[in-house]
């Protein structure tokens, strides 16, 4: 971009490559079939097993029944089957954990078909005592500890609070280091932010965290191989953009993390004004040195392209500074003192900018957004920005999960849907988030195993409480 410019924030910098994160579901792994231990064999489980049954051919034979119900879904006979054998050789052969396993899934089954929530308890009790059989039977480092606070964080809230269930997932985190168990990384990493800015554990150990989740990401995905890269995928999709909360904390990450993350982007637009000035803004932020090779050349480049002079000098050099809260005083005053709504409602654009690409507040940035549209009728931009805010919401309003994360997509259609609608000069970029978002949407059968159906009217919660209606995506 060529001549004077002003160092406007580009938004897109900072929206993030996908919305619906999914978690990891952990699995137990089971066999259906027993092996035939040695009598001799000193690794096996301390537990009842077979041989140590009444009848140790009835007890395998049970076994290998119950099994087979299973397979066809057939609870009944398998459940009646599995508690005989459960009762005289809960470790089985002493090499699995497929009886305990098997308990868990059967008070899953019996839950799902209780309607009366009060009733559920009973169940959930008998799961967590099997998950202590598990670890007593057959101890797997932080296995266990892990898929008890996963089960607590998406299926058992009540039972723990927040900071007992970052403890439990730290916890499996410090047991199995390098080789933790990939679904406890997801929900781990939202408690980290949680429990954060709740104020309940410091700075250093957050950043400690922060940079061990990083890595262990890092390192799964590049070694991982067959069905695990989907699920490190997953991981990948979610944990990075979520620890992205922390750019909000003045020195959390270092210039070097700005630099990496931002550098590039100005490599790839250098003659684009507002790159420019995202780019400079956050290396500043991160505590970058103006005399750094990298800085300079920015600084060169925007003082021979994007020089902002008049009244709003002092907020773009605000902005360009780090200083964001000086930077949304000044062009609120700015917009205030306007004389045009043009230029008012661009100023106040600005300052909803600056809250979701540097203050992440999204809720803020909305109402900047609303008003801006409402001094400057028919313009499809902030509309634009509105979508890209509910877009990016689905690690603020989903724990890592599907449904939760990926309903935000629906408000986020209907505000690109309405920039094109009252500003057609703003079709093809509302098209484009169109097109990369609505992928994200449930499918036909997430919806109808809720009881609802496209074309109805649903509500949004979290932060964006708007209604919208249900679409899918396949």
């Amino acid at each position: 971009m060529k001549g004077v410019k002003n160092w406007m924030v580009l938004t897109a910098l900072v929206l993030l490559a996908a919305c619906t994160p999914k978690t990891t579901e952990p699995v137990v792994t089971t066999d259906p079939k027993p092996a035939a231990p040695s009598p001799v064999d000193e690794n096996l489980s301390p537990c009842p097993k077979f041989s140590d049954a009444p009848s140790p051919d009835e007890a395998e034979t049970n076994y290998v029944l119950y099994r087979d119900f299973l397979r066809v879904d057939d609870y009944d006979q398998a459940y009646a089957l599995w508690q005989k054998v459960y009762a005289v050789a809960p470790a089985a052969d002493g090499q699995r954990n497929t009886v305990l396993a098997d308990g868990i899934r059967f008070n899953e089954r019996f839950i799902s078909q209780t309607a009366d929530t009060t009733q559920w308890e009973p169940y959930v009790d008998k799961i967590f005592d099997l998950y202590d059989q598990i670890q007593e039977c057959y101890p797997e480092g932080g296995y266990i500890v892990g898929r008890k606070a996963f089960d607590l964080y998406y299926k058992y809230r009540w039972r723990a609070s927040k900071l007992e269930m970052y403890n439990m997932f730290k916890e499996s985190l410090e047991t199995d280091g390098e080789d933790v168990q990939d679904f406890v990384i997801n929900p781990f990493t939202s408690l980290l932010v949680e429990m954060y800015f709740d104020d309940k554990i410091p700075l250093s150990e957050a950043q400690m965290y922060a940079e061990r989740i990083k890595a262990l990401v890092a390192n799964g995905v590049e070694n991982c191989e067959g069905v695990m890269c989907d699920r490190w995928a997953i991981i990948e999709s979610y944990a990075p953009e979520r620890l992205e909360a922390f750019e909000t904390v003045k020195g959390f990450y270092d210039c070097d993390y700005y630099t990496d993350k931002y550098y590039t982007q100005f490599e790839e637009n250098p003659q684009d004004c507002d790159v420019i000035l995202t780019v400079f803004s956050r290396m500043k932020w991160g505590g970058c040195d103006e005399t750094s090779e990298k800085l300079k050349e920015l600084i060169r480049v925007g003082n021979e392209n994007c020089v902002e002079e008049g009244p709003l000098e002092k907020a773009y050099e605000a902005l360009r500074n780090a200083e964001y809260d000086t930077a949304i005083e000044l062009f609120e005053t700015a917009a205030n003192e306007a004389e045009t709504p043009e230029k008012k409602a661009q100023w106040l654009l600005t300052v909803a900018k600056i809250y979701y690409a540097h203050k992440r507040n999204f809720p803020r940035s909305r109402q900047y957004a609303l008003q801006a549209a409402e001094v400057r009728s028919n313009w499809g931009e902030p509309f634009i920005l509105i979508g890209q805010l509910y877009a990016s919401s689905g690690p603020l309003c989903g724990p890592g999960t599907g449904w939760e994360s990926q309903v935000v997509v629906w408000p986020a259609l209907d505000a690109w849907n309405r920039a094109k609608r009252i500003d057609p000069s703003s079709s093809s970029e509302a098209n484009k988030w169109i097109g990369r978002y609505a992928k994200y949407m449930p499918t036909k059968e997430d919806v109808f195993q809720r009881s609802l159906a496209a074309g109805q009217s649903f509500r949004v919660g979290c932060w964006i409480q708007e209604t919208t209606t249900i679409r899918t995506a396949n």
